[in-house]
């Protein structure tokens, strides 16, 4: 009643389609990452943009970092998350419920600090070879 024929041709189609745009895909994203690295996000480029490009400067060469707002949101939603879930083991076991909601919390919030110390430790690391690269420049001035 119903013909299969002609099914396999179209997914044979659309894989070799999806195959092929990959491969393409895979080549513009090389070669369009190695033009914006050396056109763009080169030395002599930096301060001279301004406004949006600016920004896209600065966000493609990692001078301003994202992770440690996107880290504090994240761990706001987690430690919610862990206490209002916990309120759901009220019934099971009142126990249960305030390890969850206490050391679950804990927990939670220790993970989140151990990641922030290593954001903390990069930009501290940054910061002092800013300052070491000036002090070195009014040392050659003098």
């Amino acid at each position: 009643m119903y013909s299969t024929k002609g099914y396999g041709v179209a997914s044979l189609n659309s894989a070799i389609g999806s195959s092929v745009w990959i491969i393409v895909s895979l080549i513009l994203a090389i070669v369009g990452g190695i033009l914006i690295y050396f056109l763009f996000l080169s030395k002599k480029n930096e301060g001279k943009f301004t406004g949006f490009l600016g920004w896209v400067y600065d966000f493609l060469s990692f001078k301003k970092m994202f992770l440690e707002t996107l880290l504090k949101i994240t761990y706001l939603i987690v430690a919610l998350y862990v206490t209002l879930s916990s309120f759901a083991l009220i019934g099971v076991n009142f126990l249960l419920f305030l390890a969850t909601l206490l050391l679950g919390n804990l927990l939670v919030r220790i993970g989140y600090e151990f990641s922030l110390i290593l954001l903390v430790i990069c930009r501290n690391t940054t910061e002092i070879a800013k300052n070491t690269k000036k002090c070195e420049n009014k040392t050659e001035d003098e």
